[in-house]
């Protein structure tokens, strides 16, 4: 019996009748679908990967100001003969060209672990994961000013408006988390020199920018919902969203606009998973004392919150972690020009027992294979004194560290000369600090790029090399 077609016109209600069980099919489709993006991004070996990854997370310990390297990973006994002296060496110029005699580090040095590693006595905590760290004694930035130094470190490129490193991250691999941002700032209140724009997306989509979080609630302003329900927001939403979706069908700047859309549709997810994320009642009181939050010097409970939240970051996937130091009185960050007595020690006090804390509960947890820590500033300070008690910017030669994530710990990498003022041995800049952050991370720096203004950028410019002697 040859079949018939009946062309006879279907209502929408019959319609819906007859085909509404497949709605939810559908529906169940894209949940399904999204769970195996997600879980396949979680995975060592993700498609979105160059290479198979060693880190699936970076937790990056930005030191505003300057951690002066002869006071804390350089040891220069050398400098002691010459208390006082002008140096015998060629310098260049600083800042305020304040140049006095040499002065040695008022701290004594000590070594720690099976590697010996030496550490500062500002840092005893961080001294008990010494075979963890790879202290890189040859870093080295391109200029000697705070914003574009910090500008530099952070986009690898030292004029405002380059994508932050934490963006390129969350643009290359994308979220492991889809309620949660992929670049998130854990802000101590210290606004960098700079500004908030050097946690910036640059040219890149809007939703790779910073996040920034407080670390006190609440954690986003104006995240939390007004509505009287969920059910009201949501429909809200989707009539914002038919704006959206025209205006996205009458004009050429598609990218704007779906970021734009992206953003809100995060925005409303995260008010659920924000507050979940940041609430610390959960955690027990042993693990809150290893991170320092029962100190009674303040600046060391806020800071050991900031680090105990990046923890929680990292077990709900996200991929990029910014933490910035705490105000603290009398204080300008690590840009000690005058009073370096004082103000070292009550920042390396600040951060020691949070930062060691992090690393001995990630490892515990088994993440610390996965996750890489990053200690820096944006360049060092020089070893003769400005003044009686202070020291110049320096970028000539620096110290900062690498941890987990694939990096080889209990051991140094590059030399400064003997007065701990120049890099002279394997100089790493911050091209090369980012390209071995991607490589970690499972991306070849040279295939990261993104169009704009009619060629390709990528984060490392046209430098950036591997260092395979600090990777594991």
């Amino acid at each position: 019996m040859a079949y018939q077609m009946n062309c006879q016109r279907v209502s929408r209600r019959d319609l819906l009748r007859h085909a509404s069980m497949g709605f939810g099919g559908l529906a169940l489709s894209d949940l399904l679908l999204r769970d195996q993006v997600t879980a396949n991004e979680m995975k060592p070996g993700a498609q979105l990967a160059h290479h198979r990854p060693r880190a699936q997370n970076v937790i990056f310990l930005y030191m505003d100001g300057g951690v002066s390297q002869v006071d804390s990973f350089d040891p220069k006994p050398h400098l002691a003969k010459y208390r006082g002296q002008q140096a015998p060496f060629k310098t260049d110029p600083t800042v305020f060209n304040s140049k006095g005699g040499l002065l040695p580090s008022p701290w004594e040095f000590q070594q720690h672990g099976e590697s010996g590693l030496a550490l500062s006595s500002l840092f005893p905590h961080l001294g008990t994961c010494a075979d963890d760290l790879c202290i890189i004694r040859s870093m080295t930035a391109f200029l000697p000013d705070h914003p574009n130094a910090n500008y530099a470190l952070h986009s690898g490129y030292a004029v405002r408006g380059r994508p932050s490193m934490g963006s390129w991250v969350s643009y290359g691999l994308g979220s492991m988390n889809q309620n949660l941002p992929g670049y998130v700032v854990l802000h101590g209140g210290q606004v960098p020199p700079g500004g908030l724009t050097t946690f910036g997306n640059g040219f890149l989509p809007a939703q790779h920018q910073g996040s920034v979080f407080s670390s006190t609630p609440p954690a986003i302003r104006n995240l939390n919902r007004h509505e009287e329900s969920a059910a009201l927001q949501e429909k809200k939403l989707g009539y914002l969203k038919q704006f959206d979706e025209q205006l996205l069908a009458e004009t050429d700047r598609e990218r704007e606009i779906e970021a734009a859309i992206a953003n809100y549709e995060l925005a409303f997810r995260m008010q659920m998973a924000v507050p979940e994320a940041m609430d610390l009642s959960r955690e027990t009181e042993e693990t809150k004392r290893l991170y320092g939050i029962d100190s009674k010097f303040q600046p060391t409970s806020a800071y050991g919150t900031q680090c105990l939240l990046a923890r929680r970051m990292v077990e709900r996937g996200v991929r990029f972690i910014e933490l910035t130091i705490c105000k603290q009185d009398g204080v300008d960050r690590w840009d000690q020009h005058g009073n370096l007595r004082t103000g070292h020690p009550k920042n390396a006090r600040a951060v020691d027992q949070p930062i060691a804390g992090l690393i001995k509960d990630l490892k515990q947890r088994g993440l610390l294979e996965t996750t890489l820590l990053v200690f820096t500033s944006e360049f060092g300070r020089t070893p003769f004194a400005q003044g009686k008690d202070g020291r110049d910017h320096n970028p000539q030669g620096f110290s900062m560290w690498m941890a987990g994530g694939g990096i080889r710990g209990g051991m140094t990498y590059g030399a400064t000369d003997a007065w701990g003022y120049r890099a002279i041995e394997n100089k790493v800049n911050v091209n090369d600090l980012h390209a071995n952050i991607l490589h970690l991370l499972g991306i070849d720096h040279t295939k990261l790029t993104y169009h704009y203004s009619s060629r390709d950028f990528r984060l490392t410019d046209v430098g950036g090399r591997l260092i395979p002697e600090i990777l594991s």
